[in-house]
Formats: structure tokens, sequence, C-alpha cells
């Protein structure tokens, strides 16, 4: 805020705002004091004074890293997850490193340690959180970060994505090995995710509300990238559907198991089946490959499996060359 006093024979304006240095000038006129201020004041609220150096002083990253994590990612629905990621950056002694004293190299440093235990998937995902804090510190919070530190370093290459399909009797294997297990829904998850491709968290969201029998669809109203989208639902998912008895039909879901226990009956099942290196979202890839098998167009699958990037989309995408020999032969 401005302040105006007489000092002796002139009048001094004086200007303060929060991060910045105080600026103050001394005129012959109040009106011109006056004046001078109400100007600078506008100038201030357009971000044209200069922050106060000063404050990197007195803010390490992990304050950053805490605000994001308590007022922005608290509001995104994988929270949970980016909680974990940021919490355990904290944990690591670059969180303690000052502003004024941060730079590209502890990032470089922290980087090619964390290689050392972490896919560069893993990494790429944690360096992009926290650059996303320092973006906001500087746009939005008020504090001078001169540059981004971690934009200034290279990222590792995204690994190969995995090209893990079920293979030929895989799923006779697994059906099999479910039958002598204790989870009523585990098999009718299992087969509704290789027959339209949804995600786990998808899947055990959808209710018997947003089924549409006339039309055989499904109506999927929260999704991953934030985009609602109905798909198709094939007889083989009807199939599924309409096999769920009254006894295990309860409440809106149309399964009603939570994340982590399908997470665990399903490494038990794959034990149990003596299947190697195989998870659930493989069996998003094998649904997505046979679509395009049965000669969908990209638009068509993406669709249904809800890609909005077709890069992204074929990378869960595994044809087998072999599959395709016979199609070539008719054609």
């Amino acid at each position: 805020m401005a302040t105006i006093r007489k000092r002796g024979d002139r009048w001094q304006a004086r200007v303060r705002r929060k991060n910045c240095p105080t600026i103050s000038r001394s005129f012959r006129l109040k009106a011109d004091a006056e004046r001078w201020a109400s100007g600078i004041e506008v100038d201030s609220d357009r971000n044209a004074l200069q922050a106060d150096p000063r404050v990197l002083e007195s803010v390490k990253l992990s304050d950053l890293v805490c605000r994001y994590r308590d007022t922005v990612a608290v509001k995104h629905r994988g929270y949970k997850i980016e909680a974990f990621i940021l919490n355990a950056f904290l944990r690591h002694p670059i969180a303690q490193t000052k502003l004024s004293e941060l730079a590209p190299s502890h990032f470089a440093a922290y980087r090619d340690e964390r290689l050392k235990k972490v896919r560069p998937t893993t990494l790429n995902r944690e360096l992009g959180l926290v650059q996303i804090a320092c973006d906001l510190a500087k746009r939005e919070w008020g504090i001078p970060i001169r540059n981004n530190p971690v934009k200034e370093i290279s990222k590792p290459r995204r690994g190969a994505g995995r090209e893990r399909r079920l293979c030929e009797g895989e799923l006779s294997i697994l059906l099999k090995a479910l039958e002598v297990g204790r989870s009523p829904f585990m098999k009718s998850v299992v087969l509704f995710a290789v027959e339209t491709g949804m995600r786990r968290g998808e899947i055990l969201r959808a209710k018997w509300a947003d089924v549409n029998r006339t039309e055989s669809t499904l109506h999927i109203p929260v999704t991953k990238n934030g985009h609602p989208r109905t798909i198709p639902l094939s007889p083989g998912a009807m199939k599924v559907l309409e096999g769920i008895s009254g006894e295990h039909r309860a409440g809106d879901l149309i399964f009603p198991v939570s994340g982590e226990a399908v997470k665990r009956v399903w490494q038990r099942l794959v034990r149990r089946a003596g299947i190697e290196d195989l998870h659930f979202h493989d069996l998003r890839h094998e649904a997505v490959s046979r679509f395009f098998e049965m000669g969908l167009s990209v638009p068509e699958v993406a669709l249904i499996s809800g890609h909005k990037d077709p890069r992204m989309l074929f990378r869960y995408t595994h044809l087998r060359a072999v599959d395709l020999v016979e199609k070539l032969k008719r054609a």
C-alpha cells in the first residue's frame, strides 16, 4: 500500500508490496506524490515491479512442494498418488535446499541418483510435479524464481512401452485358476476388461444406471483424462453383465469390490496360474489390440478406449504379425 507523509517542506510517497522492495520518492506538491504513488501501485499490480530476491533466502524447495501438494494436487482425482510421490521427494535432502541456492545441477544430481533405483517414467513423473510447483511459484505465488531449474536439465527418455499381451491359452488358464478362487466378481472383472478395454478404476466405478441395455452401451462419467465417454458393449461384455447373478448383484456398482482387493486377488491369481509378467493393465493392451484386429479404425478404437492422442493409443496397440498373415493373403 502507499503512504504519503510530509517531511520538511516536501511530500514523501512510499509504496510497499509483498515480496517487493519498498520504493519511495519525494515531491514538492502532495498531489504529485499521490499521482506518482498511484501509478506505481498500478504498475505493481501488473507485475511491473521486480520482486525482492531476498525472499529466496527464506524459502526452501520443500515449501513450494508442500504448497503444491496441499493446495493444488489435493483437487486432483489422482491426489493420493501425487501425494505419495511428493512425500517421497520431500524426504530427499534436495527438498531442504534454499531457493537462493537451488540450481539445475541439484536436479541433475538427483536425476542421476534416482535413475539407479527407478525407471525413467517414474523419475519423469516426479520431476514433472516439482516443475509444475516451481512454475506456479513464479507465475502465481509471487516467488521471484528467475528460471525454473527443473526445465533446464535433460530428462531421461521414456522407455519402450510394454508389449505384453495374452499369449495363446493364457485367458483360459486364468479363468480356470479363478474357479478355485474365493472372489465372486474377479472372473467377471477380468472378462469385462478384455471385452471393453476399460481401465481398472473405470470398471470398478461402473454403475448399473449407466448401462443402456437397449443400445448395448455403457456411459463412463469419470475418466483418467477428465472427458466422459460412452462406449459400445460387445456381446461378450453384455454376457458378462447378464451373468452376474442376483445374489451377487448388490447396490449401484456393477462390481462392488475395491481396487486394492482386485490388486491382491490378481497377484494371487497369476501366481496360481503360473503366468509370469502379466499385469492387470495388460488386459487393456489386449483389448485395444483385438479391436484393431477386428478391423476397427483409429477413431473407432479411440472412442472405446478414451485416448485423445493417437500416439498414446498406438502405445497400447500390439498387433501380432502372425495374425496379419491371413489378412494379407485374403487381400
